[in-house]
């Protein structure tokens, strides 16, 4: 086979090799999905370096593959270290090398892949709702003593439910108890549950609620760990009980829940007592208060006993006898001395009368005094004192007079004894 070409056409229309390598990067570098895409695949070989970690990514059956790095400032970001046999999902951008005429993907992060990318995603939201404190011990309530009304929510064809009926009759005949139905498996499930919730919280009447399922496979309890349901189980108004799978690792609905079990039935166990045990309980207590009725009572009878005998011992019919006597005595004492008193306050009161009566200007007067009143009332005590003219009034022991100075005699000798 032979080509006619001229050589004009061939120089031309041939490329240089940097020249045709650039034009591929172009395309490469430039295609908006290749500027940032998600690779799946596993690690097949891995080799540290200066500048980085290279491995090459590829296929589970080896048809394909393609090599990758990642560059030690990214290192530290990385959400998980690409381990040779592991399945990794990558993000990354395609990245040509001229000088090699190869292409490789720049790795920006890389993630586990399968159930190791579930447990990452469980992680973080875990971390995020745990920084919120919602899984606080401080915002656990406790459940009501003894609830009237409980609330179930699980799904109507589970044994759950069954259990859950069967437990509670058992423990606690007579007990209301409000079904809300709710798938608990599938894709359908988180918003099941959620509504189911609602509906509890919007009739009312429910003390506490129990949220429940069998046990299953991680991934058909992936509904527990869904965020809704999370935030749903934090907003409600009465406390809730979580009773979901068998023994096994919590998911968050145990975690935000106030309280939590492993079985439906061991859910249905905690949330009401058993009347049995009650009465069994009760039974014990009675027995036990007349067992300290009686003992209180014999202690009793055997201290006042005591006390009896002691009073015998110290003949307190005698000491009050005594004490009387003594009384008697301090009785008459005191009347000897109140008498004594009061005669000698009688006769210092007579004496007193006496006096009084020797000074009574009366008295004066009977025996033939008489007292000179001027007109203003003031006594006259000296002639000195007087003009003739005046008026005077003089008081006698019966009666008085009234006169006009005449004339007055002595009254030098008066102004005398007066000076």
């Amino acid at each position: 086979m032979t080509f006619d070409l001229s050589d004009s056409l061939i120089l031309d229309t041939a490329l240089s090799v940097s020249g045709l390598t650039d034009y591929i990067r172009l395309l490469l570098e430039q295609d908006e999905q290749l500027r940032q895409v998600w690779v799946t695949g596993e690690v097949s070989s891995a080799n540290h370096h200066r500048s980085g970690l290279f491995f090459t990514l590829q296929d589970t059956d080896r048809t394909a593959g393609i090599k990758c790095v990642v560059w030690n400032s990214q290192l530290p970001k990385l959400a998980q270290i690409p381990v040779p046999g592991e399945q990794i999902i990558i993000l990354g951008s395609i990245r040509l090398y001229p000088q090699r005429g190869e292409y490789q993907l720049s790795v920006w992060q890389t993630l586990p892949a399968g159930v190791g990318l579930q447990a990452l995603r469980y992680q973080q939201l875990k971390n995020r709702l745990l920084a919120e404190g919602l899984f606080d011990a401080q915002r656990k309530r406790s459940l009501p003593t003894h609830p009237q009304t409980i609330a179930v929510v699980t799904s109507p064809t589970a044994a759950a439910w069954g259990d859950i009926q069967k437990t509670l009759r058992q423990r606690y005949p007579g007990l209301q108890v409000l079904f809300s139905p709710a798938t608990v498996q599938g894709e359908q499930a988180p918003e099941s549950i959620v509504k189911a919730i609602e509906r509890v919280e919007r009739d009312g009447r429910a003390e506490v609620l129990i949220l429940s399922r069998g046990g299953g496979a991680v991934e058909e309890l992936a509904c527990f760990n869904d965020e809704r349901v999370v935030r749903s189980l934090a907003s409600c108004s009465i406390p809730v009980i979580t009773g979901i799978g068998h023994q096994r690792d919590e998911s968050l609905a145990d975690l935000v829940a106030d309280a939590c079990v492993h079985t439906p039935t061991a859910a249905a166990e905690m949330v009401v007592p058993s009347l049995s045990e009650l009465y069994t309980e009760h039974r014990g207590r009675v027995v036990a208060l007349h067992e300290a009725v009686h003992d209180f009572r014999e202690n009793a009878k055997n201290k006042l006993q005591v006390l009896r005998n002691r009073l015998r011992r110290l003949r307190l019919d005698r000491q009050v006898q005594l004490e009387v006597e003594k009384l008697g005595w301090k009785r008459q004492h005191l009347v000897q001395i109140t008498t004594g008193r009061s005669q000698q306050a009688t006769q210092h009161l007579e004496l007193l009368r006496q006096k009084l009566a020797s000074l009574d200007p009366k008295a004066v007067l009977q025996r033939g005094y008489a007292v000179v009143r001027r007109e203003d009332g003031a006594i006259a005590r000296s002639a000195a004192e007087l003009a003739v003219g005046e008026e005077l009034m003089i008081q006698l022991g019966q009666g008085g007079v009234k006169v006009k100075v005449m004339e007055l005699t002595n009254r030098q000798d008066a102004k005398d004894a007066k000076s």
